[in-house]
């Protein structure tokens, strides 16, 4: 059981957050980003550079992952990917992806992406809150709690 995580545009907190959990539950987290990103000294908490590109870390984190694995990610496509592997995501604002959602959050985002490209839609998600944190570390707690009992 591991933690991967889209690291380039994850939130500073939420990292955080994930290495305080990663010693507290002796879980491996491993930042994935194509930027050196810094980590605290543990055996458990590491980061992997990829390449930059379009959906390099993605293609990365997707050819790593093991059923039973976490993905913290933002990303939609990447979610469902990691779903499609065995593997669950989490957004960094609280919402788990699982095989019974993942299909129509992934549906939504296109129709979402198809108004923004036509005009129809302008801006983008709302700044990050702790609101959004605490539905994260709620999120999380449920995910450690659920896959140390396995």
């Amino acid at each position: 059981m591991q933690i991967w995580v889209d690291a380039d545009a994850c939130p500073r907190e939420i990292k955080e957050l994930l290495f305080r959990a990663a010693l507290r539950t002796q879980t491996r987290v491993t930042l994935v980003a194509n930027q050196p990103l810094p980590t605290p000294k543990s055996s458990l908490i590491d980061s992997l550079l990829v390449p930059g590109g379009m959906n390099v870390a993605d293609r990365r984190i997707v050819e790593l992952v093991q059923r039973g694995d976490l993905v913290i990610t933002a990303d939609i496509p990447l979610a469902a990917d990691v779903v499609a592997q065995g593997g669950q995501a989490l957004d960094p604002r609280g919402e788990l992806y699982t095989a019974e959602n993942v299909g129509s959050r992934l549906a939504a985002r296109n129709l979402m992406d198809e108004l923004r490209g036509g005009g129809q839609i302008t801006g983008g998600p709302s700044n990050f809150s702790t609101k959004d944190r605490q539905a994260f570390a709620n999120q999380l707690d449920r995910w450690l709690t659920a896959a140390k009992r396995k």
